[in-house]
């Protein structure tokens, strides 16, 4: 790959230019020594699923047409694909179980720092739950609240209890395709004893599986661990705060908290902010401390504490390249294995803390919750005590900064839509009715060394924007906007439509809206949930004028949330595509079959260009259906031809 190839940020580009220079490889050049990739693989025609094979079978037709056991390419690509999928909908759903026990253990007095900071949302999800709350102290009913949340994870029958937020319309589509989610752990075992060796093989049946284990982890796992979060943490609201790694500075201590889970990075900024810890810094010459997070643990703590972002997935070693990092505390998910011989580079140490998650040869801190504010404080400490040996003549601190707004969530875009008195999601039901926004798009998803890093996110969104979408967005997608500067209301402004910008300029919200990591795409189900209950839009999210895409995905997370949102009603560009384009079957029915049984399907457009044209003809199709008004930015010929 060419330098411009590799990214559209200009920080990242100044570091790869470095790290080139230096003699140090990263993940652009360990992708480019990969070449030529497996094209089986790529294609989904490699089955490992036995100790027979590994089997291929020839996408040309002129070699194997069938593994050993008989298994053809439609059942070999189900398998692969679902078994992503679940792999996704575990590590997602894991982070749900961990926050619920966590609650438990707090709730219990069992936990060393760590309140209960939202009583208000505790209390909704106890009624929610059918727990009794009149005259309890909030203890108690976070312990009820906790244990049915875990609850959820082993239940064998019945069907989850935040599957039921989901609008009467999808969830009747569910039970008909008997897809409804039973229990978390329960789906996703399923999904895995359907894919050994010789059980199923009908490739819609697996597929249908998978997105029931999906549902699961979208209106379970995640949802719960959003939620949870919310109560322990508190509740987003909207904030500012900055992006990129001009953040970092030159004379603070730097530390950098990358991975998922907020457990430790909440009391890692906690720690940063004791004033007796701040004076530490100082007496060892530092001007302040800085803590700014990587991938989605940077969305945890910049929507809850205003912690700057350092960046990205392909982000995470342009950081240890500034030379200006005294620590980087690492848990579960995204984190390179490749960190450990960089940090060792420079004077950075590298922190693993996850007992699901150790790097050969870096130094592990078992996180205990018991003990989570004195372990923190001690992280912080010794990387006070690291500032002094840093290495001035390796410090290279690219400029490139951003301003954003962050923080919102279903319920607080409730207040800035109607006010404090009127909260509602009627203003926005009928901007989208009376043609001043034209639908609503959730971008959300990862980097890829395959695709030039934020190009697909930014160049998506700034289409969308411009035909008066409104977008929402999470994860490593809202980082690269941010970098962009996408989140900044004043810029994103200039760039929406004529109807989109009078909306938000009215309400007082940006044509781009950060709803958190990538947990909290559940909150884009209940913000759509909240559409349909607001009428006026259909009876079920199928028919909501809305799409999701993932424009730059990389992992099984990206292919479980993709197809949540399919079987949620959600058309889904998915890019680049998944390893299923050796079956047309498989490919045919996941971009078209789906969406007779669920109302979603997938698009696997790379260009993202062509993205915001699928998406834009698809809201404008939902429009059609639901005969609402021509939009109002549209030229004559455009409003005649949406009219017929």
């Amino acid at each position: 790959m060419k330098k411009q190839e590799k990214s559209i940020d200009k920080a990242a580009i100044h570091m790869i230019e470095k790290a080139k220079k230096d003699g140090i490889d990263i993940c652009w050049d360990r992708r480019d020594i990969q070449e030529p990739q497996c094209g089986f693989g790529e294609l989904g025609l490699c089955c490992r699923i036995c100790y027979m094979g590994p089997c291929r079978v020839d996408p040309l037709g002129r070699g194997p047409e069938k593994g050993i056991c008989g298994a053809d390419r439609d059942t070999i690509i189900a398998r692969n694909f679902c078994r992503s999928v679940v792999a996704g909908g575990a590590a997602h759903s894991d982070h749900g179980r961990d926050i619920a026990k966590l609650l438990l253990d707090t709730a219990r007095g069992q936990t060393g720092g760590y309140e209960i900071k939202n009583e208000k949302k505790l209390k909704a999800l106890a009624e929610e739950f059918g727990i009794e709350t009149k005259d309890r102290p909030k203890e108690k009913i976070a312990e009820d609240v906790a244990s049915l949340a875990l609850a959820q994870f082993g239940q064998q029958e019945g069907q989850i209890a935040f599957s039921k937020r989901a609008p009467k319309g999808q969830q009747e589509k569910w039970n008909k395709a008997g897809i409804v989610p039973r229990g978390i752990d329960r789906d996703i075992v399923e999904v895995l004893h359907r894919t050994h060796e010789g059980t199923d093989a009908d490739y819609q049946n697996i597929i249908l599986a998978a997105a029931r284990a999906s549902l699961g982890d979208g209106w379970g796992g995640a949802m719960l661990a959003t939620d949870l979060s919310d109560v322990l943490f508190g509740s987003p609201v909207p904030l500012r705060s900055q992006a990129n790694l001009g953040i970092l500075e030159k004379d603070s201590v730097n530390i950098l908290v990358h991975g998922h889970e907020p457990s430790l990075s909440e009391m890692i900024v906690a720690a940063s902010r004791d004033p007796e810890i701040v004076e530490f810094a100082k007496k060892k010459g530092a001007k302040g401390i800085i803590v700014a997070g990587i991938c989605c643990t940077a969305n945890e703590i910049l929507m809850r504490q205003g912690c700057p972002v350092a960046g990205n997935f392909l982000h995470q070693e342009l950081a240890i390249l500034t030379g200006a990092i005294e620590m980087m505390v690492v848990d579960v998910q995204c984190v390179m294995p490749a960190l450990g011989a960089l940090a060792a580079r420079f004077h950075t140490k590298l922190i693993s803390t996850s007992k699901k998650a150790k790097i050969p040869g870096v130094e592990h801190v078992q996180f205990d919750e018991k003990d989570a504010l004195e372990i923190a404080k001690g992280l912080v400490k010794r990387a006070i005590e690291n500032y002094a040996n840093r290495d001035k003549s390796k410090v290279d601190i690219p400029s490139d900064k951003e301003d954003l707004i962050a923080g919102f969530t279903t319920e607080n875009i409730f207040y800035h839509l109607g006010g404090k008195y009127r909260a509602t999601y009627r203003p926005l039901n009928d901007n989208i009715m009376n043609g001043r926004i034209r639908g609503v798009v959730g971008v959300v998803g990862c980097n890829s060394v395959k695709i030039t890093q934020d190009e697909s996110h930014v160049t998506l969104v700034k289409e969308l924007i411009k035909n008066d979408v409104l977008v929402v967005q999470t994860g490593c997608s809202a980082t690269a906007c941010a970098k962009a500067g996408l989140l900044r209301s004043d810029k994103a402004l200039k760039l929406a439509g004529p109807g989109l910008n009078e909306v938000c300029k009215t309400v007082g919200i940006p044509p781009v809206l950060h709803m958190g990591s990538c947990v909290d795409n559940s909150r884009i189900l209940t913000a759509c949930t909240e559409m349909v209950r607001e009428g006026g839009l259909g009876d079920d999210i199928s028919q909501l004028p809305v799409a999701g895409a993932a424009p730059e995905q990389m992992c099984d997370k990206a292919v479980c949330i993709g197809l949540y949102c399919v079987a949620s009603g959600i058309f889904t560009v998915f890019s680049p595509h998944p390893q299923v384009l050796g079956s047309p079957n498989v490919t045919k029915f996941l971009t078209e079959g789906i969406e007779r049984i669920t109302g979603g399907k997938f698009s696997f457009e790379i260009d993202p260009v062509k993205q915001a044209k699928l998406i834009i003809e698809h809201l404008n199709a939902k429009r059609k259906a639901l005969k609402l008004a021509p939009m109002l930015c549209d030229s004559k010929e455009e409003r005649v031809k949406a009219a017929v």
